[in-house]
């Protein structure tokens, strides 16, 4: 059941369903609706009408990206790569991470207690195989070595 998007009223409700699902990118919403056959000029001008009457919208889109990820426990630099990955502007991904109110050090502490019951490393490869685990999430270096230290613990 593949809708033909041959007219500007079809595609206008092809990417309100979209939408109706979830926050969708400009880039994001322009690929899904290219792969369903609708014509670029097309989509140009429904989606310029959709950001106009605030139906689509950049940075509600990298708010919920980014709620969405860090409480799934990946950190900042996973994020901002996969944001990246998907065509936004850098600094509209850096606004975002920064206006987020995410505190990434108690990101990461619940992230690795998660995982890690809250276990210490003990020798040089259990803390290897912690901090590839939290680095590969999204976790600076320094962040983690802050954790390993004790001083990022709250408790």
């Amino acid at each position: 059941m593949t809708a033909v998007l041959d007219t500007l009223v079809a595609v206008r409700r092809t990417a309100m369903d979209l939408l109706a699902r979830r926050e969708h990118g400009r880039v994001e919403l322009t690929r899904k609706l290219r792969q369903r056959g609708a014509l670029p000029e097309m989509i140009e001008t429904a989606l310029d009408r959709l950001t106009e009457e605030g139906l689509l919208s950049e940075s509600r889109y990298l708010e919920s990206f980014v709620s969405y990820r860090a409480r799934s426990g990946y950190g900042p630099l996973r994020i901002r790569e996969e944001l990246g990955q998907r065509g936004l502007q850098r600094s509209d991904i850096e606004l975002a991470l920064r206006e987020s109110g995410i505190d990434w050090q108690e990101q990461l502490q619940d992230t690795w207690r998660r995982k890690f019951s809250g276990q210490l490393p003990i020798d040089a490869r259990e803390r290897a195989k912690q901090g590839r685990f939290l680095a590969y999430r999204g976790y600076s270096m320094e962040m983690i070595s802050r954790l390993f230290s004790g001083r990022g613990m709250d408790d």
